[in-house]
Formats: structure tokens, C-alpha cells, sequence
């Protein structure tokens, strides 16, 4: 059980837990999670973490279809400048390997910002804390577990 379960189980929140067999050749493992569990593409989404302003590790969690908007995260982080966060400092930070970080349960908490397109859903699919580990659950309930904010994340 990852970190992330955990923490769903502890707060006694509403989820479901989606197991797959994960490719090792894959490296587009939002679009595999899509493939392997037969979600709807939108319900399905990524965890992401940038670096904001040279300074603080933020956490995007947008849907597998859609693309990060550096611009739009760094503005709702209240910064200036946002870029993808160097890979050992992500899994150092979030305890998680690439592929399979979780906005759940990270080693350190890192400051998160949901797309608001995740409102468009009753549930939705975030990686569990491991490449093929799906949990899915309410979007409110992701907030407020991750103590998230709602924010137009996605480039055009």
C-alpha cells in the first residue's frame, strides 16, 4: 500500500484503487493509465511539479490530455516564472519515482493546484504513488486532502 492510499484510507475518503500491468517500455504513463483502466481521457489526470521562481517545487495535477501551462501555474502560485522541476528533486522532495508521483501522500507536502476542469467530473483518476496505481475519488476530496486550490491550469 503506497503513501498515497494511505492517506485516503486514514481520511476515510470515498476511493477506488485501479491496478493495471505497467509497460516498462512505456514513458507516456498518463496516456497508459488511460488505455489500461478505460477512462474517459478527461477524468484522468497527471501529477506534475515545477519549480516556481527558481525557489519552491509546486505540484499541477491537469488531466493526461491537456498540456501544463507554465505561465497559468506560476500565476496561481503567485510567482512569476514556472518550470519543470529537476527529476531527483521531485522524487527527493515527493518520495515518489517519475511516473508515478502522487498529489497524495508526498514526503514532503508541496503546495498543489488542481485544473478546474477536474469540477467537470463526479470522480477522477490520480496516480496512487507507483506506475500502474490508479486511485480515483472525488475531486473535492483530492482538495482538500492536499489542501489543493482550483485554478485554469491548461495551455490552449
Amino acid at each position: 500500500m503506497t503513501p498515497g492510499i494511505k492517506a485516503a484510507k486514514k481520511a476515510g475518503v470515498a476511493h477506488t484503487i485501479h491496478e493495471y500491468e505497467h509497460d516498462p517500455a512505456t514513458t507516456n504513463y498518463g496516456t497508459e493509465a488511460v488505455e489500461k483502466t478505460g477512462a474517459n481521457p478527461g477524468q484522468v489526470f497527471k501529477t506534475l511539479v515545477v519549480t516556481v521562481d527558481n525557489k519552491e517545487l509546486v505540484v499541477g495535477v491537469v488531466p493526461v490530455a491537456g498540456m501544463l501551462s507554465m505561465k497559468l501555474i506560476a500565476k496561481a502560485a503567485g510567482g512569476k516564472k514556472a518550470v519543470m522541476a529537476d527529476p531527483q528533486a521531485v522524487q527527493r522532495s515527493t518520495g515518489y519515482v517519475l511516473g508515478g508521483v502522487s498529489p497524495l501522500g508526498q514526503k514532503r507536502r508541496l503546495r498543489t493546484f488542481i485544473d478546474e476542469s477536474a469540477g467537470d467530473y463526479e470522480t477522477l483518476f490520480v496516480s496512487a504513488g507507483k506506475r500502474g496505481l490508479e486511485i480515483e475519488l472525488a475531486p473535492a476530496d483530492l482538495a482538500t486532502l492536499t489542501r489543493a486550490e482550483f485554478a485554469p491550469l491548461q495551455q490552449d
